[in-house]
């Protein structure tokens, strides 16, 4: 096929359907599809699908080999009108071949303005060819992912994994930034120079898409670790070590019954919400929407009290971060992991912010 494509004489984009299932980000190709289907019919559901399978693999994008995450469903039913910006901006931010595949004999005003979008065709067509890449989680409340352009600016695409239209805070730290100029690049409106943070009203599955230059960069805020496998923890209903190389052992058969304590987490002089990190590994593919498509659900509480869920997109067999908010004791305190079914996430550790939480935006998600 590459002899055939050669011997054409012309530029091509050569795209092939292969679900993701051997790894193909690593292969020599134009353009590879790496997840199953986005439709026929097209869903959120999908979408949640196809982007957490996008989390391990973006750093294998640029010229001559992009991530394909299937067609564009702009114009098609299945998605909001409000769903479809959300799509179309985050396949562009991707670097994801744009391939229309509504009728364009009599499309919606709304998917021109869609499809139409100079500013976030830009991103996608820009000449360094970097994809975003996942910065943080924040359960049942919105993705931040964020990349590089060839003139020196970020691009930031924020997901409102939410239900309802709310009031979203962004916090710019979550990207390694202090302060920069923004645009907005669905409406085009220069927002001037954001300080810390930026708040706006984000519609169900929504998104906010940022064009930052000038950004000030802020040092990367402190954690206390604590191993999965450390003796202090409490193993428990079949929960066990793996190890993973000669400086990582994991935990892993959470879930069923299996659970895993942390104890004596510090929680500080005074005590409060802390901002906490997991870091796990997550290879468990799936070519299906279930309750969480390519990610696996977990389940945390503090001292016994009332659990928040936690979800850890595929890594692949990299360590992630998702990050998310529990008020802990002042002292010590323990900290009961569990996962919902089982599963085959193998945790390396948490992280808590024992200073404080990074802002109190934050507020919004504790449990």
């Amino acid at each position: 096929m590459r002899d055939a494509l050669s011997a054409t004489k012309r530029p091509m984009v050569f795209s092939i359907c292969e679900w993701g299932v051997q790894d193909p980000a690593r292969w020599p190709a134009s353009a590879v599809g790496h997840s199953n289907d986005i439709g026929p019919p097209a869903s959120w559901g999908n979408l949640f699908r196809i982007i957490n399978q996008l989390v391990p693999i973006t750093q294998f994008t640029g010229p001559g080999a992009w991530n394909d995450l299937d067609m564009l469903e702009v114009g098609n039913s299945g998605l909001t009108t409000v769903e479809q910006q959300t799509h179309f901006a985050f396949w562009a931010a991707a670097k994801s071949p744009l391939l229309i595949s509504t009728d364009l004999t009599n499309p919606s005003t709304a998917t021109l303005n869609i499809l139409k979008n100079t500013r976030i065709i830009s991103v996608n067509q820009d000449s360094l060819g970097k994809s975003i890449s996942f910065k943080r989680r924040y359960t049942d409340d919105h993705d931040v992912w964020a990349g590089p352009l060839a003139d020196g600016s970020t691009v930031v695409v924020i997901i409102n994994w939410q239900d309802s239209s709310r009031s979203l805070t962004f916090n710019l730290a979550d990207v390694g930034f202090g302060s920069a100029n923004a645009v907005d690049l669905i409406t085009g409106s220069s927002l001037g120079k954001l300080t810390t943070t930026y708040t706006s009203t984000v519609a169900a599955h929504g998104s906010v898409v940022l064009k930052l230059s000038g950004a000030s960069v802020v040092a990367a805020p402190v954690f206390t670790f604590y191993n999965a496998a450390a003796s202090t923890n409490t193993l428990s209903g079949g929960a066990d070590t793996r190890v993973v190389s000669t400086s990582v052992t994991v935990v892993g058969f959470v879930g069923n019954g299996g659970t895993l304590t942390f104890n004596d987490v510090d929680g500080g002089a005074s005590g409060g919400t802390k901002t906490v990190s997991l870091d796990y590994i997550n290879a468990d593919f799936t070519m299906t929407n279930t309750e969480c498509s390519n990610c696996r659900n977990a389940l945390i509480s503090v001292n016994g009290g009332t659990a928040i869920q936690v979800q850890m997109p595929i890594s692949g067999q990299v360590g992630v971060d998702v990050f998310f908010c529990l008020p802990i004791l002042k002292g010590t305190t323990d900290f009961p992991y569990t996962e919902l079914g089982y599963s085959a996430v193998r945790l390396s550790c948490i992280a808590v912010r024992v200073q404080g939480r990074e802002d109190e935006h934050y507020s919004d998600i504790q449990s």
